[in-house]
């Protein structure tokens, strides 16, 4: 098939060189986001798919909105037989989806229907899920709402990240959106309604979301730490400062602090939560790098007492 791909993260990447390889299928274009400002200088600077593209040598189109006009114009110019879409990041009006006969096919990180919606794979973590995995799906008008070509599933570790798992998916998904490309193709797949039950919902995860509860439990604020690593990264406040919170262990057999109390060793940091204690294993100062969190307490000289989520020393 003549395919125009739409994606703009790093996440994209993956799925964009499968299907460039596949050797099978032709990516004819490839549609992102337009340019966006990085770094300290704020420069503009072209999304990773874009990037890729440009290095395979595939046009690349960036409308400020894909009900533009112009854009609509030379996408029915390319006359694309389907597009898949992976993390594009702008809602596609029914006049673009009409375009490709056999529409566009979304690559979805969950099982759905559950956690429909921008951010599955952090809200995945922050539910405690145990499984999870990756779909493909023809996109309608609705929120993820369209029936479902495939599936893969993955474990959710103990230790992921939205990080770790959002890349094992971005691989693992790669295959799947090739296979469901062949499998349209040659009429060996039809997609299947999915079910009324189960539906969830899955916001994208604001900053204010991402602030440590520290009178929550050992668990929730695990969960929290590695479901908003590393967007938008967890964070607690230290005398009137934000903290980013990057790695931290939970510690069943310590239920002496009490929540946000910090208890610093040479070695180790510990805080207290609504039930048993966390080690601190790297944080963030605000405007600093990463760093270990025995380095950080000993920098700042914390004293006896002091906590993390308030600006008093007790």
């Amino acid at each position: 098939m003549k395919l125009v791909f739409a994606g703009t993260p790093e996440v994209a990447v993956p799925a964009l060189d499968a299907l460039i390889t596949s050797g099978r299928h032709e990516v004819a274009a490839v549609v992102t986001r337009p340019d966006a400002p990085a770094g300290r200088g704020r420069r503009l600077v072209a999304s990773p798919v874009a990037q890729r593209a440009a290095e395979a040598g595939i046009e690349v189109l960036k409308p400020a909105r894909p009900r533009d006009e112009d854009f609509l114009a030379r996408l029915r110019e390319i006359g694309p037989d389907c597009c898949p879409v992976v993390a594009y990041g702008a809602l596609l009006p029914k006049v673009a989806l009409d375009v490709p006969a056999r529409g566009w096919v979304n690559l979805h990180f969950s099982l759905l229907p559950a956690w429909r919606g921008a951010a599955p794979v952090q809200h995945a973590i922050l539910a405690g899920d145990d499984m999870t995995g990756a779909s493909t799906f023809l996109i309608e008008e609705g929120l993820d709402s369209g029936p479902v070509y495939g599936v893969i599933t993955e474990h959710v570790r103990p230790t992921d990240t939205s990080g770790d798992l959002l890349t094992r998916l971005a691989f693992a998904g790669a295959g799947l959106l090739a296979a469901t490309m062949d499998g349209i193709e040659d009429g060996s797949l039809k997609a299947v309604p999915q079910p009324a039950d189960g539906v969830t919902h899955a916001p994208k995860i604001t900053v204010e979301s991402a602030h440590v509860d520290w009178e929550a439990p050992a668990l929730r604020v695990d969960r929290v730490v590695r479901g908003c690593t590393p967007a938008p990264g967890a964070w607690s406040v230290f005398r009137g400062e934000r903290l980013k919170l990057v790695n931290l262990l939970p510690l069943p057999d310590r239920a002496d602090l009490a929540p946000g109390q910090l208890d610093v060793h040479k070695n180790n940091v510990y805080v207290g939560t609504g039930s048993h204690a966390v080690e601190l294993l790297w944080v963030q100062p605000q405007g600093k790098k990463p760093m270990r969190a025995a380095d950080w307490a000993r920098g700042v000289r914390i004293a006896p007492g002091e906590r993390l989520g308030t600006t008093d020393v007790r």
